[in-house]
């Protein structure tokens, strides 16, 4: 016979029950990976959205030109106010100090001077975006000598509205605390908290000076039809030695935009990861049920039912519980966005709250119907074109493999999953290469399966009859050890990526950002001021250890042999790891070879060398210019090109925290320009009281007015947490994978366990015990298991190193004990799924197994 859908409909419902019985691997498969798509995609659609919409907001501008220790000349302040409205102002770092008052409030965590970054604006500051207050009025540039100041200068200085602060030679009067600043992510890493003053303020306070470490932005509004890259070019074509940094609204935050696509990457990754193992959770899922139904298949076959009807009725039921499982898992996914953006605040752009998107939902939905439809599609052909005699007999006759049936579903489910990854991924060749990989993958763990069931047919027979049954139950007919090395291997293996992730991120936080480092950074210390500087430090604390160098900054403009130097402002793309040639860097000169600094090639110069301008490069920017002994650097300098020849490459230890320079010239090749010194300071352990820092800070506000004191401990608190912060984000992604893995574990053992059941009944009926049961199933999963730890470490250390190396560019730090811990609690977990499951199977009675059958 031939049912109608509607007829095969009402089958297919008397089969399903509100608890969905035998379908709940399916559902949970199909929620969790529906949910990681949903979320990613909700999420990095909604970033990509607020970095497109704010990036004017962000940037504070559609065209910013940035100089590092000067001004811009009358020439290039015409040629950029001929674009449109230009607003101009500075950053720099300086110290503030409260007027009257207390000395301090040590109790309260206050004191009368600290660190902050200052920002200059003038009257047409903001030309995008809206400033406003704490108590949320909106505001603009402050006037005169007033200031804003950010909420953690308020709480350092204990002051408030209407009190007075000296910044360099200027008293100002605190007009409010800053609540919204619209550009303050384009303004990067800070080393300490804002304060906003007019451009008046800033010539009042004296703090610039030739060869003061001051920033000049100048932000231009552009016309509608003005083209921000090619304005922006040009000026860099017209003045190739002024060394300006530019930026456009479309890349506000070179940073921040890197940071986001490595995050969209890794996010992607994690949902197809996700995806692949829900599918294998799904087919397994799909199989355990088809197998408890196998009798009702047959039953309807013998009363007539033709191979698309069943196919039908089990379609439909499947169609019902996935439809039922996408709506839940996109509901999770939407759920949970809010917070995948709370736990990134303050690293991305996105508004709090619930945000709907969709296109990723209905990409989400689209995935989970496809890899329900492919990976359920080899149980159901079983189902559909076996004879109903060759169903009854499979437990003691299993089906025999119909892989040439399956090819044509499953091949036209997978080219569909591989079309839509790749046309919706930001990164196509990514996702391409990913779905390539776990291909792969899948196949390996295929064949590998199919190997142990080989080798363990060939193996010797043990003499225990535990250990010999536990081995015979790899390879017997219908045993499933392909389907549980595929499922273990991929669970076994999620869980080891995560491991790896996470104690190489943490290995990070500790290498990048050390415990030890210099209590304070000193930054623009006039040449002729350092004994006065001196007598500060050691009058607080007599024992303090004081490093000086002198501080520059400049731009890389050429490099490479003499006769064919590579101009920078000629590559059409820098290269990721080329950063120095970035912008503006910090430069200086020295005698001898900086502490911390080991020889690789070259040599380093005499002391008082006179000779040809040298310099010293770091060797891993050698090895990313691919640069030479001999070959030529040549750098801007206030708007002066200078060159050196290179005369060695040194390997930095960036972990000390102390003055580190890419390039050290020898002192006659930039000793001349104008700047000044920049020093570090060492506490000992019984200095570091609050009473010296205070004595240090005041003392030296006091002495030199126009130096700038960066506290070190914020700083690194400040980079630990947002180092935390990022790795929070990534291991809460990656934990809907790990979950996912879980699932599928949990089905496979389930799928197992209904194979098991004619297996058991038999050795129950021949007088084995349910001890000796028990025991024979951990027999076989730990061998299982044993064997594919050692796989899995291998497979998910190496997707670790490649998310953490290639996709963050962090370094490969991991924590072997605990990765390996974390491996032992995976194979527990498998033997804790064993042994659960298998409590059902053990109390199953004889009689009645056999009477189902």
């Amino acid at each position: 016979m031939n049912l109608s859908w509607r007829a095969a409909w009402s089958l297919a419902r008397r089969g399903l029950d509100w608890r969905f019985k035998g379908l709940r691997l399916l559902l949970v498969c199909l929620v969790l990976g529906t949910a990681a798509l949903s979320a990613i995609g909700t999420l990095t659609g909604a970033i990509e959205r607020e970095l497109q919409t704010r990036g004017r907001e962000m940037l504070g501008a559609d065209l910013e030109f940035t100089l590092a220790a000067r001004q811009p000349s009358a020439d290039e302040r015409t040629s950029i106010a001929a674009m449109g409205e230009v607003s101009e102002g500075a950053r720099l770092q300086a110290m503030a100090v409260r007027v009257g008052g207390p000395p301090s409030s040590d109790a309260a965590g206050a004191t009368n001077a600290t660190p902050v970054e200052l920002k200059a604006v003038d009257d047409r500051w903001p030309l995008y975006g809206r400033f406003t207050l704490a108590d949320g009025t909106a505001a603009g540039a402050p006037q005169g000598l007033s200031a804003w100041i950010a909420p953690g200068v308020a709480d350092r200085l204990d002051v408030k509205v209407g009190d007075r602060i000296q910044v360099g030679k200027a008293v100002l009067t605190v007009g409010g605390v800053i609540g919204g600043e619209p550009d303050r992510l384009a303004e990067g890493f800070a080393l300490g908290p804002t304060i906003i003053i007019s451009k008046a303020a800033l010539a009042a306070s004296a703090l610039v000076q030739p060869g003061s470490m001051v920033r000049t932005k100048l932000r231009v509004k552009l016309p509608a039809s003005a083209d921000p890259v090619a304005l922006g070019e040009g000026i860099k074509a017209k003045y190739p030695l002024a060394g300006y940094e530019v930026r456009t609204r479309e890349k506000a935050s070179p940073s921040l935009d890197r940071f986001v696509s490595r995050m969209g990457q890794f996010l992607v990754l994690v949902a197809l990861a996700a995806l692949a193992i829900a599918g294998i959770g799904i087919g397994n899922g799909v199989n355990s049920y088809l197998e408890a139904r196998r009798n009702s298949i047959a039953t309807l076959k013998i009363l007539g039912a033709s191979s698309g009807d069943i196919a039908r009725i089990f379609l439909l039921q499947l169609a019902a519980a996935s439809s039922l499982a996408i709506v839940g898992g996109l509901a999770v996914g939407i759920s949970v966005t809010p917070l995948l953006g709370q736990a990134l605040k303050g690293l991305l752009p996105i508004e709090p709250g619930l945000v709907i998107d969709a296109r990723a939902l209905a990409i989400a939905a689209a995935y989970g119907a496809l890899i329900s439809l492919t990976f359920a599609a080899p149980p159901l052909v079983r189902a559909r074109d076996f004879p109903a005699m060759a169903l009854m007999r499979a437990r003691v006759n299993p089906l025999a493999s119909q892989w040439r049936a399956v090819l044509l579903p499953v091949g036209l489910g997978l080219a569909g999953i591989a079309a839509l990854a790749i046309c919706t991924a930001p990164q196509p060749l990514l996702a391409a290469g990913f779905l390539g990989g776990a291909a792969a993958l899948f196949v390996l763990l295929t064949l590998l399966g199919k190997g142990l069931t080989a080798l363990a047919a060939r193996l010797p027979r043990p003499k225990g009859a535990i250990a010999r049954m536990a081995l015979a139950n790899l390879h017997r007919p219908g045993a499933q050890t392909s389907a549980l090395v595929v499922a273990l291997g991929f669970g076994l293996a999620s869980f080891v990526l995560l491991a790896g992730v996470q104690t190489s991120l943490d290995g990070n936080i500790v290498s990048r950002v050390p415990n030890r480092a210099p209590d304070y950074f000193v930054l623009d210390v006039p040449r002729d001021r350092m004994d006065a500087f001196t007598a500060v430090v050691k009058r607080a604390a007599p024992a303090a250890d004081i490093r000086t160098v002198a501080a520059l900054r400049g731009s890389i403009v050429a490099y490479g042999p003499a006769s064919a130097m590579t101009r920078v402002a000629d590559l059409k793309q820098i290269p990721d790891n080329a950063w120095p040639l970035r912008g503006d860097r910090g430069l200086t000169y020295a005698d001898t070879l900086p502490e911390g600094n080991v020889l690789t090639q070259g040599a380093w110069w005499t002391p008082g060398y006179t000779g040809e301008p040298l310099v010293s490069v770091d060797d891993d920017l050698r090895t990313v210019l691919g640069l030479k002994l001999g070959d030529r650097i040549a750098v801007s300098i206030l708007g002066v090109e200078r060159s050196a020849t290179i005369a060695s490459f040194r390997q930095i230890n960036w972990e000390n925290m102390g003055f580190n320079y890419v390039l050290v010239f020898s002192p006659n090749a930039i000793a001349d320009a104008p700047h000044n010194l920049a020093a570090t300071v060492s506490l000992p352990a019984t200095a570091k009281t609050p009473q010296v820092r205070r004595a240090i800070l005041s003392g030296l506000v006091k002495a030199l007015p126009s130096s700038s004191v960066v506290e070190i401990g914020p700083v690194l608190g400040q980079a630990r947490e947002i180092l935390s912060q990022m790795g929070t984000a990534i291991l809460a992604a990656a934990s809907v994978a790990i979950l996912a893995g879980m699932a599928v574990l949990a089905g496979a053992i389930a799928a197992a366990r209904e194979r098991k059941t004619y297996d058991n009944t038999i050795l129950r009926v021949l007088g084995a015990s349910r001890r000796q049961l028990l025991v024979l199933l951990l027999a076989e999963y730990g061998l299982l298991s044993a064997l594919l730890a050692g796989v899995a470490l291998l497979l998910g250390t190496g997707v670790a190193w490649g998310v953490i190396v290639l996709l963050f560019e962090f370094d490969w730090l991991p924590d072997w004990p605990r990765i390996l811990g974390v491996l032992g609690g995976g194979v527990a977990l498998v033997m804790g799924l064993a042994i659960i499951g298998s409590v059902g199977l053990l109390r199953t009675r004889p009689a009645q197994v056999l009477r189902e059958l």
